[in-house]
C-alpha cells in the first residue's frame, strides 16, 4: 500500500512520467495492473481538483483587482463561464489530451463560474481514460523490453528513457490525431452520414423501390416513365443530348444561353478553331462553359477563363462537347410538368441556388476556414479539390472565396427552397418555352437571370439546360427540408411521370421495353467515356 501511495503523490510531480513508471513497475512484475493504474487515477484526479480548486480560490479575488479588470470584464467572463459550462466535457478531454492545455485549462475552470460538481464529474472521465491508456502502453511496449537482458544487467533507468522518449512521441502524436483538423474532417464526415441531403443517390433512392414497384404495377409497365417525354430519347432519362434539347428551346428566341456543339470526330486542333470562330462570331470573351454534350449531375462541366484552359479541355474532351456562353447572375432549378391534352402546365418546384464562400480573416488558411463552416465542412474534399488555390493560402481580411461556381449540388451548391418565388408571369414564361419543345411534358430547366425580380416575372432569362425524366425538384436538398417532405416531394414526381406516360401511351407513345431500357443501363455502366473531361494536374479548370 505505501509504494501506491507514493505513485499517487508523484503524479502530483509528474502525471506522464509516474503513469510510464507505473508501466514499467507492472511490466516487471512489482506492481499489479489495476493497482497501478488506480493509484495514477487517484493521484491525477487529486491533481486536477486542486487545479481547479487553486483557480475558484485564488482567480475569484484576482478578477476583483482593478488592473485585472481592464483587460477582461465581468461581461467577458460571464460569456466565458457559459461558453465553457456548456462544452465543458469536450473541453476537458481535448485539454486533457493536448499538451499545454490542461493546466490554464482546468484552472481557467475553477476561476469562471462553473459547477463543481459537473466538473469534477469531467475531470474524472478524462482522467479514467488517460491513466489507464498510458499505463497499459507503457506495459504494452515496454513489456518486451523489460523482459530482455537490458533489465537483467541492471540498466532497467535506459529502458524508462526509451519508453519516456516513446512516450513523449506519442504526445506529439496525439494532437495531430485529435487536433482541429482530424476533429473538423470527423465532423463533416459524421454530419454527411446524418443528413439526407449528402447521402448518395442510390441510398437516397432505395426507399422508393417499393413505390416504384406499386406503380409499375397499377400502370402495367415498369418503364412506362420513359414514355414521359416522347420528344427525348428514353424520355429523357439517360443519354439524351443536350443540344439537341437546346435546340428545341431555341425556337423561342433569346431564350437560350448561345452555345455551340464540338464533335469529338473533329481533330483537337480542329475543335479548338471551331471553339476560336465560335467566340469571335458572337463576340465573347472569357469565361465561357464547355460541358459534354452527353453527362449527368454536372460531370465534366467546366467553366474556362482563358484560351489555355479550352485548348486542354477540348484536347482531352472523349464525347462532343457543348461551348456556352457564361451567364452571370442567380441560378434557379425550376422543375415543369404538364398532362397532355391540357392548355397549361405546372411549376412543382423552385430552387434557388446559391454559390457558397468563406471571408478571409487573415489568419487562417482557406483549409480552417472550410472547416469551420458548419456546412462547407461536410463536402471540405470537393471544395479545396475544385477552389484553383492552395489550401494553405491565408486570404486577407474581408476577401471573399468563393468555394463553388456551378449549379450542381454534387459540385457543391447550396440548394434552397424557391417556392416562394412563383408567380403568374413566371409559370406562363416556362409554360411558352416547355410547349416549344416537342413531346417534352416533364422536366427541370436550370436557368440564370440578372435578379430575382427579373426572374418572377419571367423575363429576361436564360435557360442553360433542360433534363428529363430524371430530373429532381431539387428544394428537397433544401437543409431546411425534411426527409419527410422530400420523400413526399419524391413520390408524387414519380406519380406524375408514370400517369403522364400512361396517357402518352395512350395517345399512341411506346415506352422503352424492360430489355431496350436494361441495354440502356448496361450500356451506360460499361461506358467509359461519357464527355468527362480527363485534365491535366496544373490546369485550372473544374471538372469532374
Amino acid at each position: 500500500m505505501p509504494h501506491l501511495i507514493l505513485i499517487a503523490l508523484a503524479t502530483l510531480v509528474s502525471e506522464d512520467l509516474t503513469c510510464i513508471g507505473t508501466g514499467v513497475l507492472v511490466a516487471q512484475g512489482k506492481v499489479g495492473l489495476i493497482d497501478g493504474i488506480l493509484a495514477c487515477l487517484a493521484g491525477i484526479y487529486i491533481g486536477d481538483l486542486l487545479l481547479f480548486l487553486g483557480g475558484r480560490c485564488i482567480g475569484r479575488p484576482l478578477i476583483r483587482w482593478p488592473l485585472f479588470r481592464r483587460f477582461v470584464s465581468p461581461e467577458q467572463l460571464d460569456r466565458a463561464s457559459s461558453w465553457l459550462s456548456s462544452k465543458g466535457a469536450a473541453v476537458v478531454l481535448l485539454s486533457r489530451f493536448t499538451p499545454g492545455l490542461r493546466l490554464p485549462t482546468y484552472f481557467a475552470a475553477g476561476l469562471l463560474r462553473t459547477r463543481v460538481w459537473q466538473f469534477s464529474i469531467y475531470f474524472l472521465l478524462a482522467a479514467a481514460i488517460w491513466a489507464p491508456l498510458v499505463v497499459w502502453l507503457t506495459v504494452a511496449l515496454g513489456g518486451s523490453v523489460v523482459r530482455t537482458a537490458l533489465f537483467a544487467g541492471g540498466k532497467s533507468s535506459m529502458a524508462i528513457i526509451a519508453i519516456a522518449v516513446l512516450w513523449i512521441g506519442l504526445r506529439k502524436l496525439l494532437p495531430l490525431l485529435f487536433g482541429f483538423r482530424t476533429r473538423r474532417r470527423l465532423a463533416g464526415f459524421l454530419k454527411r452520414k446524418v443528413c439526407w441531403e449528402f447521402w448518395p443517390p442510390w441510398a437516397a433512392y432505395l426507399p422508393l423501390i417499393p413505390y416504384l414497384a406499386l406503380l409499375a404495377l397499377k400502370h402495367r409497365s415498369p418503364t412506362l416513365f420513359t414514355a414521359a417525354n416522347p420528344g427525348m430519347p428514353s424520355g429523357g432519362f439517360i443519354g439524351e443530348s443536350k443540344s439537341d434539347i437546346l435546340e428545341h428551346l431555341d425556337r423561342t428566341p433569346g431564350i437560350v444561353a448561345t452555345y455551340t456543339r464540338i464533335p469529338c470526330s473533329l481533330e483537337p486542333t480542329a475543335r479548338i478553331r471551331k471553339a476560336i470562330a465560335f467566340l469571335e462570331q458572337h463576340g465573347f470573351s472569357f469565361p465561357v462553359v464547355l460541358k459534354p454534350d452527353v453527362g449527368e449531375r454536372g460531370s465534366g462541366v467546366a467553366i474556362i477563363r482563358s484560351h489555355g484552359e479550352m485548348e486542354s479541355y477540348l484536347e482531352a474532351a472523349i464525347g462532343d462537347t457543348i461551348l456556352q456562353e457564361y451567364i452571370e447572375g442567380y441560378e434557379f432549378g425550376v422543375f415543369y410538368y404538364r398532362y397532355p391534352l391540357e392548355p397549361t402546365g405546372h411549376v412543382l418546384s423552385i430552387t434557388k441556388k446559391r454559390f457558397p464562400e468563406v471571408i478571409g480573416n487573415g489568419r487562417n488558411t482557406l483549409e480552417e476556414l472550410v472547416l469551420k463552416d458548419d456546412r462547407a465542412v461536410c463536402l471540405a474534399s470537393t471544395y479545396l479539390g475544385r477552389i484553383g488555390r492552395s489550401a494553405h493560402e491565408v486570404p486577407a481580411p474581408g476577401e471573399a472565396v468563393r468555394l463553388a461556381e456551378l449549379g450542381s449540388h454534387c459540385r457543391g451548391a447550396v440548394f434552397l427552397d424557391g417556392s416562394r418565388l412563383i408567380t403568374p408571369a413566371l409559370e406562363a414564361a416556362i409554360d411558352r418555352i416547355s410547349k416549344s419543345h416537342p413531346g417534352f411534358f416533364f422536366g427541370r430547366f436550370d436557368i440564370r437571370a440578372p435578379s430575382i425580380d427579373a426572374f418572377k416575372e419571367g423575363q429576361p432569362f436564360k435557360v442553360i439546360e433542360l433534363n428529363g425524366v430524371t430530373a429532381e425538384a431539387t428544394h428537397i436538398y433544401d437543409p431546411a427540408v425534411s426527409l419527410l417532405d422530400a420523400y413526399r416531394t419524391m413520390l408524387t414526381q414519380w406519380r406524375i411521370a408514370f400517369e403522364i406516360g400512361a396517357i402518352n401511351r395512350g395517345l399512341g407513345a411506346a415506352p422503352m421495353t424492360v430489355d431496350e431500357f436494361v441495354r440502356l443501363i448496361w450500356k451506360r455502366v460499361r461506358r467509359t467515356g461519357d464527355g468527362s473531361v480527363r485534365m491535366a494536374p496544373d490546369r485550372r479548370v473544374i471538372h469532374a
